[in-house]
């Protein structure tokens, strides 16, 4: 785990003018639904904007179709508070596309917070060390490239920043991490394997490496979880439920 900055006084939000901002989607609390802090309340912070195109994302209005507005570093934690719960889930789109994501998460945990940075580990902020309780990375395999049919210039693109080992080993690097693989196909699961090799993820590790399955309802979950959950058990990984799915639906603000 990162160590934590000296405690300080959280700027109020009176003082957002002239501040650095960042594309705010929606912010709202509910029960992490995946990996090792699944079923923990927390409150999150989604930006809007995005470096990739995934075929199946699930908030396209963070990426295909960014949307949101442009909230300074004090408003955001100003609502993240009220919330009054410990946990929060800094998420995308991209947060790492912000070099704001670095004050914002630096001053959360300054105030108690505990914090989750979901990134595909694509990009780093540029502007000094992201400090994260949790640093949940989700690499993009090749099936989530799109079509160009469906994507234009976008599918090169998107397969062209998909992978950067350099990337995911530095965000691994200063403490607590999982990585989570999105499933739909055993060629999915083939490849995620050769990949967790070339990190040089040992063994000892795997417990913190997710195989998730693609799907936006628990029927399409289902046919995936099937045969995974044995996969997963052979290789020593473990299986990532989309538990906010069978607890909501694919409804957006859960």
């Amino acid at each position: 785990m990162l160590k934590r900055p000296i405690r300080g006084s959280i700027p109020a939000a009176g003082t957002d003018e002239g501040r650095p901002r960042v594309r705010i989607a929606e912010i709202f609390a509910s029960l992490q639904g995946e990996g090792l802090l699944a079923g923990t309340p927390s409150v999150f912070v989604r930006t809007s904007g995005c470096n990739l195109r995934c075929t199946w994302c699930d908030t396209p209005f963070t990426s295909w179709t960014p949307e949101g507005e442009d909230w300074a570093v004090p408003r955001i934690i100003d609502r993240v508070m009220a919330a009054g719960v410990r946990h929060a889930v800094v998420t995308g789109g991209e947060p790492l596309l912000f070099g704001e994501t670095v004050e914002l998460c630096g001053l959360l945990r300054a105030a108690g917070v505990h914090v989750t940075i979901e990134t595909a580990g694509t990009v780093l902020p540029g502007v000094g060390d992201v400090e994260a309780d949790l640093m949940s990375i989700s690499p993009k395999l090749a099936s989530s490239t799109p079509a160009a049919a469906e994507a234009g210039s976008w599918a090169a693109r998107h397969e062209a920043a998909r992978r950067r080992d350099d990337v995911v080993r530095s965000l691994m690097r200063p403490g607590r991490w999982q990585l989570k693989f999105v499933i739909d196909s055993r060629a999915d699961l083939a490849e995620a394997v050769d990949w967790i090799a070339a990190l040089g993820v040992e063994r000892s590790d795997r417990r913190s490496v997710f195989m998730m399955p693609q799907g936006r309802s628990a029927a399409e979950l289902g046919s995936t979880v099937a045969w995974l959950e044995s996969a997963c058990r052979d290789h020593g990984f473990r299986l990532a439920p989309r538990h906010h799915i069978d607890w909501f639906g694919h409804a957006r603000g859960t």
